[in-house]
């Protein structure tokens, strides 16, 4: 009988030691892998992609499945994509799937990115599901979103668009006096704008002040991307704007008549909202490109012409007339 004994407590010792094996040792995962648990699944859907995916032992999971049963019983778990580590143990792929944080995917909107980029960039994302729902022109704030595999498209632009009522609201109380506009719409149209008139972050209050006075005294804002927008909604042109469409009328063309576009042609940033909420303070009424990737300002009209022949002369010596 002590010989039997000895014989069960054996077994029952290896049985643990099977079990503490099982559960708290080393997985099968040979490199670090991401399985995506759906909304709504239990332990035992869990424990089926976990197999699926090698990171448990190869019997449809069914071993994970009862040693989480025995160790926290009807455990919940998070619905999201999880990185398993290499080699992960049962246990601790449990509790990365109670506590642990999923992978975070993010997505980028830039500034002055018109909408209809932005519905492609999304369109295109394949973690992303859903239709893409319409987005209007200058609704979205530019930055970067983070988002789990399989977030709905439409979640996504409404934080998007969230962001950017957030943003607007908390700047448009601050605004100051110095530009004829009355409603935050008319921030959003004006700082696209200024988005598309220069790269350099330095000189958007100084485009902005240029505008505002132009408003000012009701004289047309002759800006050439409010050209371009009809013709590609945004989207680069790749060639140079045609007599025909300086001359279009279409609500947006601003070498055709005074004041603003009927909206937005692109989404601007917190940056160029600002600018137009607060712009330089200048008597400029006129810029123009200067060859580095920057603009010169004018005051009168002769000093402008004089800055657009300097500015012919550096095209005609790079040869770009």
């Amino acid at each position: 009988m002590r010989r039997i004994g000895k014989v069960l407590a054996i077994v029952a010792a290896l049985g643990l030691l099977a079990v503490g094996f099982l559960w708290w040792g080393p997985g099968p995962l040979a490199r670090s892998k991401t399985i995506t648990i759906p909304e709504g699944a239990n332990l035992a859907r869990a424990s089926e992609l976990l197999a699926y995916g090698n990171a448990v032992r190869s019997d449809d999971g069914w071993s994970w499945y009862y040693l989480a049963r025995i160790f926290v019983g009807h455990a919940s778990i998070q619905a999201g994509e999880f990185r398993i580590p290499a080699h992960a143990s049962g246990a601790a792929i449990l509790d990365l799937l109670q506590h642990g944080k999923p992978v975070q995917r993010l997505i980028t909107v830039t500034e002055g990115m018109p909408s209809i980029i932005v519905s492609e960039k999304l369109a295109a994302n394949a973690y992303l599901a859903g239709p893409t729902p319409p987005i209007a022109e200058g609704s979205v704030l530019p930055d970067s979103y983070g988002y789990q595999r399989g977030e709905t498209r439409a979640s996504l632009v409404q934080r998007m668009q969230q962001a950017m009522a957030k943003t607007l609201g908390a700047l448009w109380p601050k605004r100051s006096t110095d530009c004829p506009i009355e409603l935050p719409e008319q921030a959003v149209i004006l700082a696209s704008i200024v988005e598309k008139e220069t790269g350099k972050a330095s000189e958007r209050p100084m485009i902005a002040g240029v505008y505002c006075n132009r408003l000012k005294i009701g004289m047309k804002l002759d800006a050439d991307p409010t050209v371009i927008y009809p013709v590609t909604k945004g989207k680069p042109l790749g060639r140079r704007i045609l007599k025909s469409e300086l001359n279009a009328q279409n609500g947006y063309n601003t070498y055709r008549k005074p004041g603003l576009p009927d909206g937005p042609i692109a989404n601007p940033g917190k940056a160029s909202i600002e600018a137009v909420l607060h712009p330089a303070e200048t008597k400029a009424l006129y810029f123009v490109a200067d060859g580095t990737g920057g603009h010169v300002f004018a005051d009168t009209l002769a000093q402008h012409q004089a800055n657009v022949a300097k500015w012919y002369a550096i095209r005609r010596q790079r040869g770009q007339m």
